[in-house]
Parts: structure tokens; sequence; C-alpha cells
């Protein structure tokens, strides 16, 4: 921490607290998050799920970038340097009067649900996504904290207690852990409603009365639904029949649009509910989609540009290069040079076609016949060719040579030269089929 001077605190949770710091060498301004808990090795703190998380999840537009990882062996002190964002979203709509602009919300939960698009397609859900962990600046959102993430693979059943209570899903509140990556798109449909609305949507005092909350607005699902529950945990519910006031009502000033994605989002159903990919193909973010298009395809076309530019200076440098002043004065071509090259080097390289078919044929009764591993080899007996260790005249294999020098008369199979052959190399794959053994 000798390289940071502290700057001041920005907030405190219930495991750690975030301070700002500044880097005593270029002066730039970082957000440092010291943990509370100790921590014994290095290797216990390679093993957090936050600092995996965040290493697998880098770099994306729209997740917290991981500067640095600090940890003091005598102390066993903690300390995540992140990248420094001006406010959270409940810091945004808090103490308002006036809503926020539609076009800056619509942008806020497309890019929310990039990020958890981009978390989900990695294997990883973040199990705790709430306006204070979602950031912000000059209008680009990152979301952060992810010190209550899981793996997708992992095995059922996960902590009850995880999440915030206003931003639970139902699955979460009715069973013992059976709940999957879908919980955190019923939270965005949460954080989406408060942004809008500037009030949370179902502000549960305790989880009965959470699950009350929720059944006021969005009504009592039938029993299809609830035997998925009861299987869960084995208990009877019975939960008196509410139609539910809707979320219209509460939204008088919303588009149909922007009511049917909140809809889709709060789902009761978690198997119903739709996911973050879906989510992102909705109506209400065309504008946007179609944005993200052009940019695409400005960036192809700088990326051709580019291409072609390289492509027409290597083809100036070669034809720059195409008259060569050699030592003697006279230009030569570079293009001659270059076969002249490849000729002599081809020369040089071992023509593996050869056999002794290639040798000129004489009468059978002037021919010695001599067997070099499995190929018959036949030659001119009156031809005097180089002897090697004082034994029989024969044509060393020009295949060979290294072979056949030090193997003569003994009779094994032919062994081909030994080729060069790279092996391709597989990086492990995040998307896991199996469990995974790191979250």
């Amino acid at each position: 921490m000798h390289k940071y001077r502290m700057l001041g605190k920005k907030g405190e949770g219930t495991f750690s607290e975030v301070l700002k710091c500044q880097n005593i060498q270029d002066g730039t301004q970082y957000a440092c998050k010291r943990m509370k808990q100790t921590y014994n090795s290095l290797e216990q703190v390679n093993n957090l799920r936050e600092i995996q998380a965040m290493r697998r999840l880098s770099p994306h537009a729209n997740i917290l970038q991981l500067v640095e990882v600090i940890f003091e062996k005598k102390s066993g002190h903690l300390s995540l340097v992140c990248e420094l964002m001006d406010m959270n979203i409940y810091e945004v709509i808090r103490g308002r009067r006036h809503y926020l602009p539609e076009h800056k919300v619509k942008n806020y939960m497309y890019q929310l649900l990039k990020s958890l698009d981009h978390m989900h397609r990695n294997g990883i859900f973040h199990r705790d996504v709430k306006p204070e962990n979602i950031l912000v600046k000059d209008d680009v959102l990152k979301l952060a904290d992810f010190g209550s993430c899981r793996s997708v693979y992992s095995k059922q059943p996960y902590t009850e207690y995880i999440s915030t209570r206003w931003y639970r899903a139902p699955e979460c509140l009715l069973t013992d852990g059976f709940y999957t990556y879908k919980m955190d798109l019923w939270s965005v449909g949460c954080v989406f409603f408060e942004v809008l609305s500037l009030h949370p949507l179902f502000p549960g005092s305790n989880e009965v009365d959470q699950i009350a909350k929720i059944h006021d607005i969005m009504g009592t699902p039938d029993d299809t639904v609830m035997n998925k529950f009861r299987k869960a945990r084995g208990m009877n519910y019975n939960f008196p029949k509410k139609t539910g006031s809707g979320i219209e009502k509460l939204l008088t000033n919303a588009s149909k649009e922007t009511v049917e994605l909140i809809y889709k989002l709060c789902t009761y159903d978690c198997d119903e509910r739709i996911s973050a990919r879906q989510a992102l193909r909705h109506p209400y973010f065309k504008e946007l989609r179609d944005a993200d298009k052009r940019k695409q395809l400005v960036k192809a076309e700088k990326k051709e540009d580019n291409t072609d530019k390289a492509s027409t200076v290597s083809g100036e440098t070669a034809a720059k290069g195409a008259n060569m002043v050699n030592k003697d004065g006279d230009q030569t071509s570079f293009q001659n040079t270059h076969r002249r090259r490849r000729r002599g080097k081809k020369a040089l390289e071992p023509d593996n076609s050869y056999h002794g078919s290639l040798l000129p044929k004489v009468p059978q009764n002037k021919i010695i016949s001599h067997s070099i591993s499995n190929y018959p080899v036949t030659f001119p007996s009156s031809t005097n060719f180089p002897k090697i260790h004082n034994g029989p005249s024969m044509l060393p294999s020009i295949a060979n040579t290294h072979y056949n020098k030090h193997h003569v008369g003994v009779k094994k199979s032919y062994q081909p030269p030994a080729k060069n052959v790279y092996g391709h190399y597989q990086l492990p794959s995040i998307h896991h089929k199996g469990k995974d053994t790191s979250f």
C-alpha cells in the first residue's frame, strides 16, 4: 500500500470499506476495497470467489476493472484496487424530486443487462444485484461487488439468505437454496422499476412481508408454480389468492414496452423468466441495439482500412527493395535474389522422394544388389562410390544420411526422418460442462 495515498472514505459495508486512493507516481485515483476479514496466506486470497470472478470477467465495458490485489502477509489484510467510479445508482436516485430521463434509464438498464449476459455466459451469476452495487460514471454503468457470486455449474442447494431482501427472487425466499442464475434477472426488474419510479418495488420488512408485497402487486401464482416450491422445500404453502394490482398502475407514465419488460424480468416462475440475452433483444432496446450495430460496422471499416494501409505500406517497401545494389555496385533484382536464395536453400534440403528406381538401369550381369533398410537399391558394380566404414561400396541415402552412416548392414525396419510436429495448445474453457470447483 506504500504505492498509494489514501484520500478519504467512499463507503462501508458489512465485510469491507471502500476508500478513495491515489497512485503516488502518476497521480491516478482509484477505489480501494479493504476487507475487514484477515487472511492467512496468498493461496487463500487467490481462492476468493470475488478475485477469481473479476479476473475471469475482465476486461468488459460494464464490469468493474480490478487493477491490483494487495495482500499484506504480516497483518493478513487484503485490499482490492479498482477503477474509480463517480457514484452508485442508489446515490443517483436518492432524494430526487424529478424522474430520470427515459433515454438515460434505458441506457443504464441496457448496460446492466449486458454485464449480466457477459457474466452468465462465463458461468458466473452475481446473486446480489442492487442499486448500491451498480456504479456509474459519465453515463457508463459497471456492475461491482462480486463477493456473493457463484458458478452456474456449482451444486445446489446454495446459501438461503443471499441477496438483499427487497431484490430477492421468490425461489430464494421459498426454497432452501434451490435457485439459479435467473435470480439475477428478478433483481434487474426490481432495480429497473426503482430507477423509473424512484422508490423500491417490493420493500418487505421481513421474508413473510416480502412475499406478501410480491403477491399484492404480481398476484398469487397458480398451483402448478407453487408445486415447484413445495417439492423443493417440502412445505405446504397456503397463500391467499390475490389478483395483484399490477405494475402498470404504479408506472402510469411508462410505455407498454417498459411495463412488458419488467413483467418478463419479474416473472414468478423462474423457468419462464427471460434471460439477460433475451432481455437485450426486447423491442424496448431496439434503438440501442441499432446504435451498437452501427458502431461495430464503423470499427470493422476502420479495421479494413488499417489492413489496406498496412498492405499498401508493405507493397511499397517491397517495391523499394526491388532494385538492390550489391557490393560491386551492380543493381540486381530483389525478386531474382530471393529466388536464388530459395533455390540454394532447396538444394540443401533432403530429397525425401528418393528411391532406387531413379538410378540408371544397367544389364543384370553388371549389377550388385544391397538392401538398405527395406528399400532395395541397385547400382552398377563398376561405379566407384565412397566407402563407409570400410564396408562394401554403396550409395549413401540422401533421405537419411545419418541413419545409413551408423546402421550399415543392420536389418531394421525403415525409420523415416523425424518431422517437426508442432502441437496445438488448447486453453481451458471458461464454459464448464461439469461442476466448477473453483466457485
